[in-house]
């Protein structure tokens, strides 16, 4: 993957993270980037600080291939912005392979990337590209996936934390599907089942 390709496709991300359903715009990328800035950057005196930024002619130009290569500060602010290590910022080398990958953090940004990729093709469905959106954002997602198997493992879990949680979803809940969550009950028939076991 090219520099130029992952810069879109983080624009691309963030734009959903953000909640515009698109990709910011170059233009909204650097004045994000100056606003991330300036918050960082607040000095404790009244002197006001600048901290390193942008221009979107630079972006343009990295984008469409004409600058191929970003300098170190230029590398350090996009990944701090984005939240990805500095070295994925460079266009990968011929036949490398992200599978190959096992650093943890690079496990967490692809599953991230996974899941806001997931929301943007439900967004007809608005509580499940919440849903995703919500997992994306948050900064263990694998951890979350894993309690959320556990939590499903164990019988009627689910179902009881829901009724905690979201009680307007389980009165909404249709009747067979509320009678699936239900015990079977103990009948005669069961009972003569269950001695001859």
């Amino acid at each position: 993957m090219k520099l130029s390709d992952k810069i879109r496709y983080l624009r691309e991300v963030e734009g959903n993270l953000r909640g515009l359903d698109r990709a910011m715009t170059q233009q909204e990328l650097v004045r994000a980037i100056q606003k991330s800035n300036e918050e960082s950057n607040k000095p404790k005196s009244g002197s006001r600080k600048n901290g390193a930024t942008i221009s979107q002619s630079y972006l343009s130009q990295i984008e469409s291939g004409a600058r191929p290569h970003l300098t170190n500060t230029t590398r350090l602010l996009l990944a701090k912005f984005f939240k990805v290590h500095p070295g994925y910022l460079v266009d990968d080398p011929e036949g490398y392979n992200a599978q190959l990958m096992a650093d943890i953090h690079a496990v967490e940004d692809k599953l991230d990337l996974w899941l806001v990729s997931g929301a943007e093709r439900f967004r007809r469905d608005p509580e499940l590209c919440q849903a995703l959106l919500t997992l994306a954002q948050n900064k263990d997602s694998r951890r979350c996936l894993l309690l959320l198997e556990e939590v499903l493992k164990t019988p009627s879990l689910a179902d009881r934390l829901l009724e905690v949680l979201r009680p307007e979803t389980v009165k909404t809940q249709s009747p067979a599907r509320a009678s699936l969550a239900q015990p079977k009950p103990v009948t005669a028939n069961n009972r003569t089942k269950r001695r001859t076991q």
